[in-house]
């Protein structure tokens, strides 16, 4: 018998959310200790003092502060999901990682990181998450979409800790199309969105 898919509801990540998000992440904080900080590591400060604790603490700060973008996908009352996105400037590691960079960064947004609870992967959430994140940059007036999936091999599968930036099928079924080396075990994707003539910033969730 075919599995029932969930009904899934996306929710825009607020302060009033961070509960919801804590509880989602849970004592490992999402993966090893992220907190979703990794990709905004600046130049300088090191991995290994920032994972755990201190990147709990420095997360909590951006979302109280209203700097930290993204989105949180939930069945009933359970947060299942989560979605990182933002002017690609918040997320300065990527332009230190040699086959992410681009030259043009100031007019991309990107999408860098899903966070899936086990036992929920393949049931819709990463794609829900995915689409309502690129609905938000489209209104917002943002020109270009940017992710950064895993390369995998035909039938290739990967535990949800090797996956946290997405698959690169996930990002072709929404309309991403790669846009530098495809063969590196990460690869950049864009979709182009609507033109804006100023920064875009998504409106925050009320």
């Amino acid at each position: 018998m075919r599995a029932v898919k969930p009904k899934l509801i996306v929710r825009d990540l607020s302060p009033a959310r961070w509960p919801a998000l804590e509880e989602l992440f849970g004592p490992r904080g999402a993966c090893g200790g992220c907190w979703c900080m990794y990709w905004r590591l600046e130049k300088g400060e090191r991995w290994d003092d920032l994972k755990g604790a201190p990147a709990k603490r420095k997360f909590k700060r951006l979302v109280a502060a209203g700097k930290a973008l993204g989105a949180i996908a939930f069945a009933g009352t359970e947060p299942v999901g989560w979605i990182a996105y933002g002017p690609r400037r918040d997320f300065p590691r990527l332009d230190r990682a040699r086959t992410l960079a681009c030259d043009d960064g100031e007019r991309v947004w990107s999408l860098p990181c899903f966070y899936i609870k086990p036992g929920w992967r393949d049931r819709g959430v990463a794609a829900a998450l995915l689409a309502h994140a690129v609905g938000r940059l489209a209104r917002a007036g943002a020109q270009i979409a940017e992710g950064y999936p895993v390369n995998l091999k035909p039938g290739q599968r990967l535990p949800n800790a090797f996956a946290w930036t997405g698959t690169r099928g996930l990002f072709a079924r929404a309309g991403f199309e790669l846009a530098g080396p495809g063969s590196t075990s990460k690869v950049r994707v864009r979709r182009r969105l609507a033109v804006s003539s100023r920064p875009a910033r998504p409106a925050r969730a009320p």
